[in-house]
């Protein structure tokens, strides 16, 4: 269940605490009452402050806890910080469930299957992109043949739509944007009855090993991303990840293969010249995210 899960650090910060100034021993004309009234009170003091610190400790794991839904766009781990390069998307959170229905990744959802709206499961164009309208779809929904389109060989296209049909894919949801710096991203949410069967197509129709096992457009031959953060991989979801090898021609290609329970996440991303890394796994881990 957000582009490789950073900008805006709302976490509580400890404010320093001013030194006191250093104990001095009663003197002759010291109540040896009140000194023992002063003692009492600065061990209160201390313990308050402790106090605080572990609250404020507290705090900030619970918000850890809390995951996606209070996630900033930026919070992405294992990318660095803000200024290398990663886009502003909006602060994400996951569609309700209907009511009684389980995550995906519940024990009870034997299936892992993903009861939420799957159109609400597509993550949102970021700050300043320009939306590819293409990928609409009908009510959200894109017909089979667009999904298609992507791939560069007809006889890919064609063997993969019949196992698509045997499959008993259920619907698409997609979305696809430009971003100013010129790069194109494309995300497919392919819906499956269970998640045995979305194993099985990216096992054998779809990720290989080092490359896909069908390009799509634009891209000639693959490498695997292993330069791809271990900390912003998804827990529960599977990932490949691959990038175009040199010589590549007017534009580099970016791909990735999310299995998430029964849903499949096809993510594609090019650019004139070099497809850049940091926004690809900010997409792809932000992406895993609404689907874990």
């Amino acid at each position: 269940m957000t582009g490789r899960q950073q900008e805006e650090n709302t976490a509580p910060r400890l404010v320093p605490v001013t030194p006191e100034p250093p104990l001095l021993p009663p003197t002759a004309h010291q109540d040896p009452g009140a000194a023992s009234a002063g003692k009492e009170r600065r061990v209160l003091r201390a313990a308050l402050r402790w106090t605080a610190a572990v609250v404020v400790f507290a705090v900030v794991g619970a918000g850890t806890a809390y995951g996606i839904a209070g996630m900033k766009r930026s919070d992405v781990p294992g990318l660095g910080t803000a200024s290398d390069g990663r886009w502003d998307y909006p602060t994400l959170s996951r569609p309700p469930l209907p009511a009684g229905s389980p995550g995906p990744f519940a024990e009870e959802n034997k299936a892992e299957s993903h009861f939420a709206d799957l159109r609400a499961l597509v993550l949102p164009a970021p700050k300043g992109a320009v939306d590819d309208k293409a990928l609409d779809g009908t009510d959200g929904w894109l017909a089979t043949k667009g999904f298609l389109a992507e791939f560069s060989s007809k006889d890919d296209r064609d063997e993969l739509a019949q196992k698509l049909t045997d499959d008993g894919l259920r619907h698409i949801a997609a979305r696809g944007w430009t971003t100013p710096d010129g790069s194109r991203t494309r995300i497919y949410l392919l819906q499956f009855d269970t998640a045995t069967v979305a194993d099985d197509l990216v096992a054998k129709n779809l990720g290989g090993y080092a490359a896909p096992t069908r390009p799509v457009g634009g891209a000639d031959s693959y490498e695997e991303d292993a330069d791809f953060p271990d900390a912003a991989k998804v827990t529960n979801i599977s990932l490949l990840a691959y990038v175009e090898k040199k010589p590549y021609g007017a534009e580099q290609v970016r791909q990735a293969f999310l299995t998430a329970g029964d849903t499949v996440a096809m993510i594609v991303q090019s650019r004139k010249g070099t497809a850049k890394a940091v926004p690809f796994q900010q997409t792809v881990t932000l992406q895993g995210q609404l689907l874990g």
